[in-house]
Order: C-alpha cells, then structure tokens, then sequence
C-alpha cells in the first residue's frame, strides 16, 4: 500500500488518487493512502503580490547593469543567503567572490555523501508555493522542473489513532483565504466546530490589519496569544505544536506569535501558498551547483575551504581587508557577510560592537536542530509527501525514497525526520544536543514504534517490525535565529553604518523569517544595498530603526576584542554534522552550554 514512484516529469498532468478511510468504514483503523506523482507547478503561484514583487527586483539588478561603478565584492559564506547575493550582484554587473570556510556549499542546506555513497542532508527542507524569490530563482536559473510537486494538502499523523493520518485538503478552485477555512472546516478528526468558530475572530485582524498586527504580538508567545483572545486549548494541541516546530523548531510556550501569524498571513492570502514541492536531487548538485554556474559565468566566483580570521579595518570603522586564517590579505570594494549571526557575533570587530547598531544582534541566537536519516530493511507504508508527526519529540518527517526521485527505492525506506523540540531553550526538557547520536536514534525509535505500531517494533504483525539497517544524525548546534517573543525588533537591516559593509543572512530583517525564502531574500536585499550604493552613492531603503533600549545600552559598553572563529569542524563555522568525539569536543569549548546537561553534568 506504498505510494506510487514519483519519477514523472515535473509539468506533466498526472492523474492522483487519495484514498482516507471514513470513520465508521471497517477499514477506518487503516493508514491514510496517498497514490500520487509529481504535480504541475501550481497555477497561481506567479499570480500574486509577492511573486511580482520579487520578478521586480530580479529586473532591476539587470536595469541597473553598467550603470555606476563595476564593484569587487567579498561575500563571506557560501550558503542561500551569500549565493543569491552573489547571483543578482553578477546580473548587475559586479564582481562577487563568495568565501566559504566549509567544503560544501549550501550552509543549513548543505549535504554530502557517507561511505556508502548516500547523501546526508543538514536539514528536510520543503519548498512552498508562499516563497516567490525562491520562485523566481528557480525560473531565472531555468531549474523549475527540479522542484517535485506534490499534492495540495497538509498532512498530520494521529497520535491518539497510532498509524492513522488526518488531512487538510485544499480544493480545487476555491481561492485564498477561502480555500484554507474550507481545509480546516472539512477536516472531522482535529476540531470540534465550535472550536473552528472560537479559531476564527483571533486571526481576522491578520487579515484586515496585515504586517502592523503581526509585529505588535511579537511580545506574545503562540500560547500567550492563544490564552489573551479566548482560543481553545486544543487549537495548540492539534495545529500549533506541529505548526511551530516545523516553523522554528520551538514548542508554543517559546515561539513569538508574530512568526505563526506572518506564515499563516503568507499562507492564507495565495491560493497555491501551501503547495508544497521537494527537490528532485541532493541541494549541493540540484539547487547550489547552478547558482554556482550561473556567479562564475556572470564573472564571480566562489571559493571553499576559504577561512577568514578577521575584519582589519581602517581608522573610520571601514573595513580596509579580510584577514585569512592562511594568513593572505583580500581586500575587495565592498564587503558582505552572509554567515549565521552566532558567527558574526564571533567575528565582530570590536570597534563595531559597541555601535547600536551591531549590538542589537547579541539579542539573537541560532537554535538547535537535529536531523536524523534512518535506512529501513523494508518498504515501509508511506505518503508521499510532507508529514506533521505531531509528536513530543519529532517534527516532521518524509520518507525520502518515495518524495524524491534521486532517492527513489521500491523496496526500502528511509525516512528523514525533523527532531524537536531538542533544547530547553526551544522548550524541550532534554538537551539534545548534548545525548549520544544512539541515544536520539534510541529515542526516535520509540516514538516511531508508538506511532506506527503496525510497522515498527514489537507490536508488528511479525513481532519485529522493520528493522534499522542503518543511520546518520546531523547536529546544527546553532541553526535559524531562535524565534522567541521579543526577538524580532533586533533582526538588523541589510544596510550598515560601515560605508562598504552589508549583511545577508535569513536572520537579518524581511519578511520571511529564518528560512530558504528568507535566506534567498535577505540575499538579494542585500545585493541591492550594494548595488544601489553603486549606482546612486547610498543604499535607497536606508538602516532599520533601533529600539531606544539597545542605543542605552550600547552607551555604557566597552570595546572587546572579538572571539574569532576557530576549530577545524563543520560546527565552528556554523554548518551542521555527524559529530565524533571531536566534533564533540570543539563545540565543549566553542559553546559550552550546548553540550551540559541539564543537571548540569557535562555530557561525556
């Protein structure tokens, strides 16, 4: 009863049949059946606001080429965020050079090969119909067909109903937001209709206020906003927890309400918004590779294993040069920094540290993630497609040998899972980053076991179940800015107060939070800083205001020598990895309190 191959060209109409057992059929206590291929780009998503927003930013680097001075840019990091940045500076006419300390590409999107040959990726990652730079990246780059389309839902696993599956279906047809209410209404597992009622007033001023509302309950946390206009507690226990772990990898009590109601206004107001599509292949060849292609063949270039020791500046706070850990000096005419803020918090000159400016983003920290790859004997009963787990422990999950054509397999399965809550800092109880990776592959068992009884474990029919060939858990000590209340006013502009200095990265300020979308945006945003600054001499959006706290504080500082950035694992320039016993040990140092337990005990 698997899911069919997804080997059909993106494009192409497929037909898909979905099969949900009603609740008084004998066949109810069934899993959910999902036999679909790869759906067309969805219709509406280069009709909307955001897709024409971002198609007229794409134009005008291109308007904008030969005009001003040809600009030698320095990127540091070689993530989305330093790539895109790197790429609308070519279509502009400059030159970038992305530095990247790893040897891979991608940053929180990286992947590479084990021993035998299979990709391990740092993170699940899912695209959505709601991100148009993203969008318009993939039809600039002529790679559309490399995204796999599935079919318009949501699906969530039933704790309480182990190995049976609820669904939001989208129909067909009906536009946005009306689409999303008929989801939900339809829905009989989750919410009682009086509860679907008591879900609605809260979220109205969303819609009629917009961008406004949604930052003023930044202060809130989801459940904060839950328990302040009446909604029912079982909105958080069927929809919110799998909502803010799959957003920020955070449980409600921790997550701003600001990030749930900016992706539900995303969402809600696009009719494709939810779609949502894998890509066809490993992101280091089929995402990273053409940008690479297309910098280089715009005249850039992109460097790895390319270290930088630190900022030299000039006497007005500039910076003069890149010091390498190599010890070579580059100096370029304008410099950006596309490294997550946990690094550039590292790296920071202390000359700048003590500007309001750059001390506003000591309030932001990356959170944990974990990301597990589990290799099964056997072909498990599957979706293909995106599932919310709607467990204690795991967030969401995919069997990756059904949704993803590189990764195809008839005969068995392997599943990747987001694991989260993994800190007390997003929620958690444990400090998972801190456990043994047979400790969280222990764990994850167990939940897989109690959520699929029939498959996994002793309750099989077979009294064993399927059994773990074999599997890999990456660790991103520091991954996407944590997004919890308050945070949201210290994300930075692109524009600094450094004449020739700009930061990228999905952690600074734009509309689409830590994510692909938003590390693509901050990107191009930040090329546009840059190439502005070339055309007509200053940046034409200017600094994002700082809150007058932050100005106080930066008055009483004094100046300090930053950190740097060193170690030789992934961890210490901000990547993700299976960590050994080094690894292990460099992040003791680097950052300590991720590897104490909460006892207070070190971890090995």
């Amino acid at each position: 009863m698997s899911a069919l191959s997804s080997r059909a060209a993106v494009g192409q109409r497929v037909r898909a049949r979905v099969a949900v057992p009603s609740a008084t059929s004998p066949s109810s206590r069934r899993p959910l059946r999902v036999v679909a291929e790869d759906f067309p780009q969805p219709a509406q998503i280069k009709n909307t606001d955001n897709y024409r927003d971002g198609e007229a930013l794409s134009k005008k680097f291109k308007e904008l080429k030969g005009m001003g001075e040809k600009k030698k840019v320095v990127i540091v990091g070689g993530g989305l965020s330093g790539l895109a940045c790197a790429k609308y500076l070519v279509d502009a006419g400059h030159e970038p050079i992305v530095l990247e300390g790893r040897d891979v590409l991608g940053g929180k999107v990286s992947a590479w090969k084990d021993k035998d040959g299979d990709w391990i990726e740092t993170g699940l990652h899912i695209f959505f119909g709601a991100y148009p730079n993203m969008m318009n990246l993939f039809a600039e780059l002529d790679i559309e067909d490399r995204l796999q389309w599935k079919v318009h839902k949501m699906i969530f696993a039933m704790q309480e109903l182990p190995g049976e599956f609820t669904t939001f279906d989208f129909v067909k047809g009906i536009p946005a937001p009306l689409n999303f209410g008929l989801a939900i209404l339809l829905n009989q597992k989750m919410l009682t209709l009086g509860e679907k009622l008591q879900t609605a007033p809260p979220l109205i001023p969303m819609l009629i206020e917009g961008q406004d509302f949604i930052d003023e309950q930044d202060e809130l946390s989801v459940l904060d906003f839950m328990r302040k206009y009446g909604m029912p507690d079982r909105i958080n226990e069927e929809v919110f927890i799998s909502m803010a772990k799959a957003l920020d990898f955070i449980d409600p009590d921790k997550l701003s309400m600001t990030v749930v109601l900016t992706a539900m206004n995303r969402f809600l107001n696009e009719t494709d918004g939810l779609q949502m599509a894998f890509l066809d292949g490993n992101q280091p060849d089929r995402l990273c590779a053409p940008m690479v292609d297309h910098i280089k063949a715009g005249g850039g270039d992109v460097k790895l294993k390319q270290r930088v020791k630190e900022f030299v500046l000039n006497d007005d706070g500039s910076v003069k040069c890149l010091k390498m850990v190599s010890g070579e000096e580059i100096v370029a005419d304008e410099y950006v920094s596309a490294v997550p803020v946990d690094i550039m918090k590292r790296m920071m000159p202390k000359q700048w540290g003590t500007m309001p400016f750059f001390h506003q983003i000591q309030e932001l920290e990356g959170i944990p993630v974990i990301n597990i790859h589990l290799w099964f004997d056997r072909k498990l009963k599957n979706v293909d497609h995106l599932c919310f787990s709607r467990s204690p422990l795991l967030s969401v999950y995919a069997d990756m040998s059904t949704t993803c054509k590189e990764y195809y397999d008839e005969e068995k399965s392997m599943l990747e899972l987001v694991f989260a809550p993994c800190s007390p800092l997003a929620g958690g109880k444990t400090n998972w980053i801190a456990k043994s990776n047979e400790e969280i592959v222990e764990a994850t068992m167990k939940e897989l076991e109690r959520l699929f009884p029939l498959e996994i474990g002793p309750k099989s029919p077979d009294g064993v179940g399927a059994k773990l060939l074999k599997h890999a858990v990456v660790k991103t000590p520091r991954s996407v800015y944590a997004a919890i209340p308050g945070r949201n006013k210290y994300r930075p502009s692109q524009a600094t107060p450094i004449s020739n200095f700009t930061l990228a990265g999905d952690w600074t300020s734009q509309k689409f939070l830590g994510s692909m979308e938003g590390a693509v945006l901050a990107g191009k945003l930040a090329a546009e800083v840059v190439t502005d600054k070339a055309v007509y001499g200053a940046p034409t959006k200017g600094l994002k205001k700082i809150v007058p706290d932050v100005i106080a504080e930066a008055r009483k500082l004094q100046e300090k020598e930053p950190v740097g950035v060193t170690g030789e694992s992934e961890v210490s320039f901000g990547g993700g990895c299976v960590m050994e016993d080094a690894d292990e040990k460099e992040l003791a140092v680097l950052d300590p309190e991720q590897m104490v337990k909460l006892e207070g005990a070190p971890a090995r």
